[in-house]
């Protein structure tokens, strides 16, 4: 055959692979004119025809939808337009069954009930803006008017979590457990109440110096955190060179000289803030960020305070 031959449908077929019921169904839909037709009626196709179907069968494994398609051919949009689209879709499609996976898989480790898992995939795929919305409701109910400074405020919605395009299960885990801790009433009273306490506490004693307190924080974590794994009973007599130490450290960060009273202020700040669940946020958004969370200070935090309760 020369280039000019006009082909029938079971030729193209064996020419292109294609069935002859889909470069009919192709045909009828626009996508392939004939160009002539036999004196019986049977549809004749020109020489472009195999260049025209095997564009035709690109575009549809690609997922391009036909009239798409038919609008590429008749040259109303170029092929390039067209793959960019395409290509930004497929990457929705992409990061949802990511998420999919991320999410079935969290439930197969948590061995989630039907009722958790519809709750973990809800919770999962909000947005980005959602996820924020979460998080900034959660600060707004928790600080609202209290005097915690701007920067303290700006810091929390700074850092609220994005989950990743492609999570793990431990990051939708997590994203799970924090969203349902924010939403918790009574986790955000305790938020509140400690928060309160705090600026109580800055009025009395002033704003503490940020470096030493994260040297007494480090402080503590190492001496009280040391003692517990050690298994020192905190109203033991060899607990009190540990609670003489961080006193002392306490004190000088709040510019009082330690005693009776001020230990008894410092339990009473201790214990407001003694929750567990505070840090268990900064550990959840560590995690959802893909960061490695910061050692634990709370079990140092209740051994102090169970040393200055038996003192």
């Amino acid at each position: 055959m020369d280039d000019d031959t006009l082909r029938s449908i079971g030729e193209l077929a064996g020419l292109t692979g294609l069935t002859v019921k889909t470069i009919r169904f192709w045909s009828d839909a626009g996508l392939l004119p004939p160009a002539d037709r036999t004196p019986a009626g049977y549809r004749l196709y020109g020489p472009d025809a195999p260049a025209r179907l095997a564009l035709v069968r690109t575009l549809r494994d690609l997922g391009v939808d036909l009239a798409t398609i038919r609008r590429v051919l008749a040259r109303e949009v170029g092929v390039a337009e067209i793959a960019a689209v395409h290509a930004e879709a497929l990457d929705v499609q992409i990061r949802t069954l990511q998420l999919r996976r991320a999410v079935l898989r969290a439930a197969a480790g948590r061995g989630s009930t039907p009722e958790e898992m519809e709750l973990m995939h809800k919770l999962a795929k909000l947005s980005d803006r959602e996820r924020t919305g979460l998080i900034n409701d959660f600060v707004d109910q928790a600080f609202e008017g209290l005097d915690v400074g701007p920067e303290f405020l700006a810091g929390l919605r700074a850092a609220v979590p994005r989950l990743p395009d492609d999570p793990t299960a431990e990051q939708v885990d997590a994203w799970v457990e924090l969203a349902e801790l924010v939403q918790d009433a009574d986790f955000r009273a305790g938020v509140r109440r400690a928060a309160a306490d705090q600026a109580e506490s800055r009025e009395q004693v002033g704003e503490p110096d940020q470096v030493a307190a994260a040297r007494v924080a480090g402080l503590l974590r190492e001496r009280a955190g040391a003692a517990r794994a050690a298994g020192v009973d905190p109203a033991s007599a060899a607990a009190r060179p540990v609670v003489d130490e961080l006193a002392d450290a306490y004190a000088r960060l709040a510019g009082r000289a330690d005693g009776p009273e001020f230990r008894a202020w410092l339990l009473e700040r201790l214990e407001v803030a003694a929750d567990s669940r505070y840090e268990r946020y900064w550990h959840l958004a560590a995690v959802v960020g893909g960061q490695s969370p910061a050692p634990a200070l709370a079990p140092a935090v209740e051994w102090l305070v169970s040393a200055l309760r038996s003192a």
